[in-house]
């Protein structure tokens, strides 16, 4: 296991093993996920996943979040408004 975590370099894949690691080593499930700042049943899943395939399971399968609410025009628009430096009140920001 030691020499697997030494040859990843995805800091969230290394995150996943480090758990797993810990849980052969005997800590439980509230201490390990509470080390790495994550839920108690999100250290079952990555378990899950490391007993059904290895580390090859732990790399993220999520897309990278929601699609931007701004079209390429408008973050041209709302950077270079940033970039003029005037202060925004809450009302304008609504308007971009």
């Amino acid at each position: 296991m030691d020499r697997l975590l030494d040859e990843e370099d995805d800091p969230k894949i290394i995150k996943r093993f480090s758990f797993v690691k810990r849980l052969y080593k005997g800590a439980t499930y509230e201490e390990t996920a509470d080390d790495v700042g994550k839920s108690a049943s999100t250290g079952s899943r990555w378990e899950r996943r490391w007993n059904d395939g290895g580390l090859g399971q732990l790399t993220p399968n999520f897309g990278g979040g929601r699609p931007l609410k701004l079209g390429d025009e408008e973050q041209e628009r709302l950077l270079r408004l940033l970039r003029e430096g005037q202060p925004w009140k809450a009302q304008e920001k609504g308007l971009l």
